[in-house]
């Protein structure tokens, strides 16, 4: 039987966010998921290190099996054809970008109701439940933007999604609840689609934070278009 070979980079991704998931759980009085999770940059809550540290933090335990399941399939592949330190460059960068676009849906949102991207005093932030400047609505968006916290992968692997679909645009995946395969250059255009309809749609009770993963497709597919050979087009069949 063949070995199944993982990359370094993909392999040593695997090992840190598996140590750090176990760690949210086997040593609770550690607050993990509340220190190391990202928060808006304007939050009392907000650290230095968190806009690295979210990317290796998970909320359970299908967001870790289905972001490290992409991971070891897609990021497998792409570390191969670009080389360790390419594929780390990539997986990073869309990391940030996923993060920075989050950051900026959010400021829009507080300048609409503060006239700042920052609460510059305006709202007492450790109460915001009784500020009487702002509609109850308005407060709730606010409480969530300032103290509720972004953790996960999600924007790298769809950095890594969109990579994958553009260098492999004909492999066929396999979609759970689809009977058939579907090629990357199809399912991939449709699952950006869906996490922008959903993100417009500000759906009560959404926790995603699809606008993040928006923003690591987006420089996903930036730095494809940068780094892609000349040759390649987006139906060059699948190597």
């Amino acid at each position: 039987m063949n070995n199944i070979y993982v990359p370094p980079v993909v392999k040593n991704l695997l090992i840190i966010n598996i140590l750090f998931f176990a760690a949210t759980y086997l040593l609770p009085q550690l607050h993990l998921d509340d220190l190391l999770a990202v928060y808006y940059f304007d939050s009392p809550k907000f650290e230095i290190w968190q806009p690295i540290s979210y990317m290796f933090m998970h909320g359970g335990l299908a967001h870790i099996f289905f972001n490290m399941f992409a991971l070891y399939s897609f990021g497998s592949i792409l570390e191969q054809r670009w080389g360790p330190k390419k594929f780390l460059i990539f997986y990073f960068i869309t990391g940030l970008g996923a993060l920075f676009l989050q950051w900026a849906v959010q400021a829009f949102e507080v300048h609409q109701i503060l006239g700042s991207i920052t609460a510059s005093g305006k709202l007492n932030l450790s109460d915001l439940y009784n500020a009487t400047d702002a509609s109850p609505a308005e407060v709730k968006t606010l409480y969530g933007i300032y103290f509720g916290g972004m953790l996960g992968a999600s924007g790298a692997i769809f950095g890594l999604l969109v990579g994958f679909g553009m260098l492999y645009p004909n492999a066929e995946l396999l979609i759970m609840f689809l009977p058939i395969p579907v090629k990357a250059k199809y399912i991939i255009p449709v699952y950006i689609l869906v996490e922008l309809s959903l993100g417009v749609a500000s759906i009560a009770g959404d926790s995603v934070a699809h606008y993040a993963h928006l923003g690591g497709a987006l420089i996903g597919f930036i730095l494809v278009k940068i780094w892609k050979d000349k040759n390649d087009t987006f139906y060059t069949l699948y190597e």
